[in-house]
C-alpha cells in the first residue's frame, strides 16, 4: 500500500487545506492553481469521498478533509525533521534522559549546554519526574536517580551523595537557634518518612511530632519554604545557587546521609554512540566538579 501512496495530491490536498485556496497553494508548490486543484481531485477519486466544498470565494474543509489534515500536517513535518537532520550528512541521535528534577534543576541544567557544545550531533531530551520512573515503559536511555543504587533489572553508576540539611526562609531562621527550636516550626516532609528523626539524631535532639503537608519533590518543598512555608529537609548541593542568594537560609550545620544521586540503564539495552557520549561526559563532570 505504502508504494502507491499519492504523495503528490496528498501534498496538494495539505498545502490547499491550510490556505484554503488552490492558487495559494500552487505559489507555494511552484505549480499551477489548475495543477493543484487536479491533484486534490484525483486523491477526492481515490478516496471516493469530497475533501473540500468548493465556495464562489474560496474553499471549504468537508469532514472528511477536517480528518485528513492534522495527520497530514504532522507527518509532513515529521518528515521535513528527519530530512534536516541527514542533510549534508548531519545524521542525529536522540538520547532520551529521565531526571529527577531536583538534579535537573540543581545540578544539569547549568551544564546541559556544554554537553550541546561537545556533542552537536546528540539531541537530548530531558524529561523530568519525582523519582519514580519505568525506563522501558517510558522509553529512557538513562534515568538519573535518588536513592541506593538498588533497582531491580539496571546497572548503576553512583554520581553524587547528597546529604540533607533543614532550609528555610531567612525571617524563619532568625527564629532559630538551637535544633530544639524546631519543634516550634512547621516542619515540611517527603514522602520518605524518616528523613526528620534521622536528622534530630544527627543533630542531638528529640524529633518533635511532624504534622503538615507531604511532598513528592524536594523542588516543590523548598520553594514552600523559601515562601516562609515551614522548615525544608533537603539535600543541600542542590540548592546551593539559592543558599548564596540568601533566598534560603542555612540555620544548622549538621547533615544526615539519606542517598545518592545515579546514572541508572536497562542491563538489556544495548549502548549507542550517543549513548556512550552522555555518560562518558555526565561522569567527566562530575568528577570536574568534585
Amino acid at each position: 500500500m505504502r508504494s502507491h501512496l499519492p504523495l503528490n495530491a496528498l501534498r496538494a490536498f495539505e498545502a490547499s487545506a491550510r490556505h484554503l485556496s488552490f492558487t495559494r497553494a500552487g505559489l507555494e508548490l511552484r505549480v499551477t492553481q489548475a495543477a493543484v486543484s487536479h491533484q486534490v481531485k484525483s486523491l477526492e477519486d481515490l478516496l471516493g469521498a469530497a475533501l473540500f466544498r468548493r465556495l464562489p470565494r474560496g474553499l471549504a474543509l468537508t469532514d472528511e478533509g477536517l480528518i485528513l489534515l492534522p495527520v497530514l500536517s504532522d507527518a509532513f513535518a515529521r518528515i521535513g525533521t528527519a530530512l534536516d537532520r541527514v542533510e549534508r550528512g548531519r545524521i542525529e541521535e536522540v538520547v532520551t534522559v529521565g531526571c529527577v528534577g531536583t538534579f535537573a534543576t540543581g545540578w544539569l541544567l547549568p551544564r546541559m549546554d556544554g554537553f550541546q557544545a561537545a556533542h552537536p550531533r546528540v539531541e537530548l531530551r530531558l524529561l523530568t519526574n519525582n523519582n519514580r520512573v519505568d525506563l522501558a515503559g517510558d522509553g529512557l536511555d538513562f534515568a538519573l536517580r535518588f536513592g541506593d543504587g538498588s533497582w531491580h533489572g539496571t546497572e548503576a553508576t553512583e554520581l553524587l551523595c547528597a546529604p540533607m540539611s533543614p532550609v528555610c526562609a531567612p525571617e524563619v531562621a532568625r527564629r532559630l537557634e538551637a535544633p530544639q527550636d524546631l519543634a516550634r516550626e512547621r516542619l515540611l516532609r517527603s514522602y520518605r518518612t524518616d528523613e526528620w528523626s534521622h536528622w534530630f539524631a544527627a543533630a542531638g535532639a528529640a524529633c518533635p511530632a511532624l504534622h503538615g503537608p507531604i511532598f513528592d519533590s524536594s523542588l516543590t518543598m523548598a520553594e514552600a519554604a523559601a515562601r516562609g512555608g515551614g522548615v525544608a529537609l533537603v539535600p543541600v548541593r542542590m540548592f546551593e545557587d539559592e543558599i548564596r542568594t540568601g533566598r534560603l537560609v542555612r540555620p544548622f550545620a549538621a547533615e544526615v546521609p539519606a542517598g545518592s544521586y545515579w546514572l541508572t540503564w536497562l542491563r538489556s539495552r544495548p549502548f549507542t554512540p550517543g549513548m556512550h557520549a552522555f555518560r562518558d561526559w555526565l561522569l567527566a563532570e562530575i568528577r570536574a566538579a568534585a
